[in-house]
């Protein structure tokens, strides 16, 4: 299925007009990766490499193998700059993880599938420049080749992490993000469900669908600017997702990250971040 880019128009959060910041000086790109030495024998970590290569900036591409069974490190290994094994955790603890190791002024974090290419990058990094601190790919609410479960999967996580949370956002789950080191490192450090220190070893693959919802919900707690980027996304069929039980834990989520902000873990909310 070819893909698009949908009609959702640039949705901002605690945003406010910024002056250009300026040309970015440093990039690093963090990919979380579960046995996806085919996915690299395929020539999709080269793609990012090669990207990478034409760019300006100063650049590394770090891969965080989260404790897999094939040999994705190697293959890794052979491409990018850094790879770093962790026990299996999934993939929250893989992208802290990178984000940890990481030196870039900017911080974006991408799939290995590339169901949005690395050519989609840099609308999330004209985001960064120009106004925002987190930009996040949306994939709207129309994601051509889906199957049915997971339209539905999309559509009740909506629903219910506004009634719950307030956290009004089209699509918290696509997996292409950037954001600037400061406030990457700002919002780990006010994690709570999934903070860097409570980290679990697991034995089967997790998506952990709340890392994504917890991260958001702390940024703009952290008055940081929030900024919603269409990007081009192409369906990539899956067996690590897994409808009943994603949609269990990703319940349980957002009631713990609710419990959480009811007994007072979380920063109250602060003024927009100003750019200076």
């Amino acid at each position: 299925m070819a893909g698009i880019s949908n009609g959702l128009n640039h949705a901002a959060f605690n945003c406010v007009l910024h002056t250009y910041r300026g040309d970015m000086s440093s990039l690093s790109i963090v990919i979380p990766a579960y046995n996806e030495a085919s996915a690299i024998h395929a020539g999709k970590l080269k793609r990012v490499s090669a990207w990478l290569a034409a760019q300006a900036f100063e650049t590394e591409l770090i891969v965080v193998d989260d404790g897999s069974h094939d040999d994705t490190a190697q293959q890794a290994q052979m491409t990018a700059d850094k790879v770093i094994r962790i026990p299996h955790a999934g993939k929250a603890a893989a992208i802290i993880a990178g984000i940890q190791q990481s030196n870039g002024e900017v911080i974006l974090f991408t799939d290995m599938d590339q169901a949005t290419p690395i050519s989609e990058a840099p609308k999330l990094l004209d985001a960064i420049s120009q106004s925002a601190d987190v930009a996040i790919g949306s994939r709207g609410f129309v994601r051509p080749g889906a199957p049915v479960s997971r339209y539905i999967l999309s559509w009740g996580q909506v629903v219910l992490r506004t009634a719950l949370l307030g956290l009004r956002i089209a699509d918290t789950q696509c997996g292409f993000k950037a954001m600037t080191r400061a406030a990457a490192q700002d919002v780990l450090g006010h994690l709570f469900i999934y903070n860097p220190d409570r980290t679990l070893v697991i034995k089967r693959p997790s998506v952990t669908s709340g890392f994504d919802v917890e991260f958001l919900f702390v940024a703009r707690r952290l008055g940081y600017c929030i900024q919603e980027v269409p990007v081009v996304w192409n369906y990539q069929e899956t067996r690590r997702v897994s409808i009943l039980r994603d949609t269990l834990r990703g319940i349980c989520d957002l009631l713990n990250i609710l419990i959480a902000d009811l007994g007072g873990n979380y920063p109250k909310r602060k003024s927009v971040k100003q750019a200076e």
